[in-house]
């Protein structure tokens, strides 16, 4: 049994839309980050950084339960454990690395870049054109580059659909807040339609969406959103 810890963020619906893609049995245990979920020591044992998503699988590698924190290193465990969305690195390496590649991307530009376009345009107390117009214009490359990619590719690492595509997805969601027009960018628009119209997406978006926040944040929230536990950080 799977165990997934998790919020209806860009990262939490990675694993959600995996977890829907993949035939194996699961649990969902919400972490709730607006109230500070991600603080408590429970949950900082499973993930020393405090950030969702993670995973305990009751039957890991050895048969021994195991815990996985960060979201690309759980979409290739449950790739490997499942057999799907990622070719074996002994069978096809060429495709096997291609996927990683990709995924690197998504986790080393994808999301902190676009991540920080939502924070600095979105939540930082003091708005700064000079960084909203930076991560929106660091944005707006990267879907380039995703176009361009997938000018000659249907998917982001080739011809089939893998954990590269599911990282990827949930980031460009919020197009309209990130100031993207997918007009603009129709390779990356008929990949993005494409996903969207998976069943197993559609299944995995819906998990947790009634926790998906609406309102503007709280104080506290803000707090525990983007500052530090006063109870674990203070000295």
């Amino acid at each position: 049994m799977i165990h997934a810890y998790t919020w209806p963020t860009s990262n939490g619906k990675k694993l959600h839309i995996m977890l829907a893609e993949c035939d194996l049995a699961y649990t969902i245990q919400p972490i709730d980050i607006g109230a500070g979920d991600q603080h408590q020591p429970d949950f900082l044992d499973i993930c020393p950084n405090g950030k969702i998503p993670a995973i305990v699988d009751d039957d890991g590698p050895d048969g021994v339960p195991i815990s996985i924190f960060e979201s690309g290193a759980i979409l290739i465990y449950l790739a490997n454990k499942n057999g799907s969305l990622l070719p074996s690195a002994s069978e096809d390496p060429r495709g096997h690395y291609n996927v990683l590649q990709w995924l690197m991307f998504q986790v080393g530009g994808v999301g902190p870049m676009l991540g920080q376009n939502h924070h600095f345009d979105h939540y930082a107390p003091e708005k700064i054109p000079y960084a909203i117009d930076r991560y929106v214009n660091e944005t707006a490359r990267l879907y380039g580059v995703i176009d361009r990619r997938l000018r000659d590719s249907a998917y982001l690492a080739g011809d089939n659909y893998t954990i590269a595509d599911i990282a990827t997805f949930p980031w460009m969601i919020n197009h309209k807040v990130q100031r993207q027009n997918l007009n603009d960018f129709p390779n990356l628009k008929r990949w993005y339609n494409t996903i969207a119209n998976r069943p197993a997406v559609q299944e995995g978006l819906m998990i947790l969406s009634n926790k998906q926040r609406r309102e503007p944040l709280t104080s506290e929230q803000h707090a525990n959103y983007f500052g530090q536990s006063p109870t674990r950080h203070t000295k």
